[in-house]
């Protein structure tokens, strides 16, 4: 308690109730959620199992747990549970389910699944609606979080007479048909549905009330609807709880993240007692400065001003270059003389941008000089071929009723299984409304199918039942999962499917990984809950794992990080390059154009948070866009800054490409002579 400063330690000691921390940037909010866990063990007396905290990213759950762990040294931290809000959402439905009419060993499905199915539904009802795929996939998924089901979307959407909107609200009907029959979720059904089991089931909504009886949760500032009403309904009338947010670093509403929430705690819960954490132990004086000066300039309910003992600082450097070309030139010089001339280690250096077509021009200039660097959001472990083939495997064996797994692994490797025979399989099965792995046990489909294919979907079946029936009883799962693969000659197809020797021995070594994180899971109980895992159990946590991890990376190599703003939030760097400072970039088009701009100066906020040392924000004078040559207006973002603080190179005087040249050779060139050449 002694490390924490005093609005910290009130934070950490109040349990009168409900409690909002208003956390501004790198003010050690972290410490303070796991700082509180082991006070209300050690002085409250509150047992570890009835103590819930609940975050956002995996990463974040396991660095809270870990500090927790040391914090108590030794004492009985089992059953506590650190996770985030949809590995809660997961063990409530593994354990609740049923009344909700999901079956266990249920699916789920990523987003992947989930559009291949909102395809399949738009294809059969409305075909030359195809190409609208992707938009209502995205609408479903904010239909589900504000807890807006199918039949009050249709209500909602023929009011507003737009047909499109018409369209997705009976996709949306169908598409949860569809999870229903494979006894299937979505990720978004990992908060939806315990929130609605919450509110039709008093019952259920005690016991848990009974077994979570302080509540702590991180980043509320990104909760959105149904996580809110998931937050108030544990909470219940004894509303022993505290929140942490930052109504400033709340980035996420294309996603359904409401800041509003913050507020509207105040109303739900009249006695909430809010403190404020304003001390920052990250960024220079200066960079806070200027972080406080952009802010200002949005509506607050709550205002804070963060403030640091980390010294003023340098002057935060503003650079406006020819073009875009000679933006990513001069970061990329800069970041190379300061490794080499002042031994600065890449790793130090940050790049961020509003949007991913950004980082192109940054990967060529730094690909040229052998910089070593890291893209945030790299190719997923789960996305991989091989893994989504093992995967669907896996998926069929605990749950026959999944025919998305069905179909991908029905013919890989080839059972000379063609898709004259897939296509009368599918029309039988939706006839008769039942699966796929189903129809293929009924007598009625071989009146449709020749003698051959009937005898080969039989013998699939069967197979699929034997090694359902192996994993389910045997000692070690994971045998009987090498056994499978072994089974179906898999090794050999990938040799057979890959280009190279080289290639098929690392994608063997990809499925080879898979089977150990399953082994290593089944040894080991549930992180988040302390209970023992079944084979299911499983592989769900490790689906739901990699749709959380996409966006999380830890690699600690010596690489200069590129990584958009939403990517960048909760890291920080010491030296870090904002760059693409322009209206219609930062601010975004489509906030100018809707008259959003609050979040885009959230955006900027959160941007010049990253900074520990020194910050640099680099625009262009004219860009390339759709094929023209345009030129850039600054980002209004810049005009809101604290003048007296900036280094403002170009900014009166016109930069020519002439003039970048000459200064990007000149560095060259002195680079050149360090290294000898």
């Amino acid at each position: 308690m002694n490390s924490l400063n005093e609005r910290q330690q009130q934070a950490v000691q109040y349990i009168g109730g409900p409690l909002l921390v208003l956390a501004g940037a790198g003010s050690g909010k972290t410490s303070v959620i796991t700082q509180k866990i082991a006070y209300l063990i050690e002085e409250c007396g509150i047992k570890a199992h009835h103590i819930a905290a609940v975050t956002f990213t995996n990463k974040a759950a396991r660095e809270m747990k870990q500090r927790v762990t040391k914090l108590l040294q030794g004492k009985s931290t089992r059953g506590l549970t650190v996770s985030t809000f949809h590995n809660l959402g997961l063990n409530l439905l593994r354990k609740e389910g049923e009344a909700l009419g999901i079956k266990s060993g249920f699916t789920l499905f990523d987003q992947q699944d989930s559009l291949s199915i909102i395809k399949n539904a738009v294809s059969q009802e409305f075909p030359n609606e195809l190409d609208q795929a992707d938009y209502f996939q995205n609408l479903i998924s904010n239909w589900k979080n504000d807890l807006v089901e199918p039949e009050e979307a249709l209500f909602k959407t023929r009011q507003q007479e737009d047909q499109t909107l018409q369209i997705a609200a009976v996709v949306y009907g169908e598409y949860n048909r569809t999870l229903t029959a494979y006894n299937a979720v979505d990720f978004d059904d990992l908060i939806r549905l315990p929130a609605l089991l919450f509110q039709n089931h008093p019952d259920i909504l005690e016991k848990w009330q009974n077994r979570i009886r302080y509540l702590l949760v991180d980043e509320y500032q990104d909760t959105n609807t149904s996580q809110y009403l998931l937050v108030k309904l544990l909470a219940g009338q004894r509303a022993d709880f505290t929140v942490v947010g930052d109504d400033d670093q709340s980035i996420y509403a294309w996603r359904g993240a409401r800041p509003e929430n913050l507020v509207e705690l105040q109303t739900d819960f009249p006695g909430l007692r809010v403190v404020k954490l304003e001390q920052n132990y990250r960024s220079t004086g200066r960079i806070l400065k200027a972080a406080n000066t952009v802010i200002d300039n949005n509506p607050h309910v709550f205002t804070k001003t963060l403030w640091s003992e980390m010294g003023f600082g340098e002057p935060i450097r503003i650079v406006r270059c020819a073009n875009e070309e000679t933006e990513a030139e001069r970061i990329a010089s800069e970041i190379i003389t300061a490794h080499l001339q002042r031994k600065v280690p890449y790793k130090d250096f940050a790049v961020l941008y509003r949007g991913n077509h950004q980082s192109r021009l940054m990967e060529i200039k730094l690909q040229a000089n052998q910089v070593p660097y890291k893209v945030n959001g790299g190719t997923s472990f789960f996305s991989r071929a091989e893994i989504k083939d093992v995967m669907s495997y896996l998926r069929l064996v605990i749950n026959p009723d999944d025919d998305t797994a069905f179909l991908r692994i029905i013919n890989t490797p080839r059972r000379e299984i063609g898709p004259a025979t897939l296509e009368k399989l599918n029309d039988y099965s939706a006839a008769r409304k039942c699966s796929l792995f189903q129809a293929c046990s009924e007598f009625g489909l071989r009146q449709h199918l020749a003698e051959k294919a009937s005898e080969r979907l039989s013998r699939f079946t069967s197979w699929v039942a034997d090694t359902q029936q192996k994993i389910f009883t045997h000692d070690n799962p994971t045998q009987i999962i090498r056994e499978m693969l072994l089974d179906i000659g898999y090794e050999q197809f990938l040799r057979q499917d890959s280009q190279s020797t080289g290639m098929a021995e690392r994608r063997w070594a990809n499925v080879n990984q898979l089977i150990e994180s399953i082994d290593y899971m089944l040894e080991r109980d549930d992180p988040d809950t302390d209970e023992p895992l079944t084979v299911e159990d499983a592989i769900t946590k490790l689906i739901l794992r990699d749709i959380m991890e996409r966006q999380e990376d830890e690699d600690e190599t010596n690489a200069v990080q590129l990584m958009t703003l939403h990517a960048s939030k909760g890291l920080e760097f010491p030296k870090v390059y904002l760059m693409g400072l322009e209206e219609e970039l930062l601010p975004h088009r489509n906030s100018i154009e809707s008259g959003d701009i609050e979040e885009e100066r959230r955006l900027m906020y959160v941007g010049i948070t990253r900074a520990k040392q020194n910050l640099t924000m680099t625009y262009a004078a004219k860009r390339k866009q759709f094929g023209e040559i345009i030129d850039c207006t600054p980002s209004r973002f810049l005009d809101e800054m604290p003048p007296e603080d900036l280094d403002w190179e170009g900014k009166d005087g016109d930069v020519s490409v002439e003039q970048n040249r000459v200064q990007g050779q000149a560095t060259l060139a002195s680079l050149s002579a360090l290294l000898g050449d």
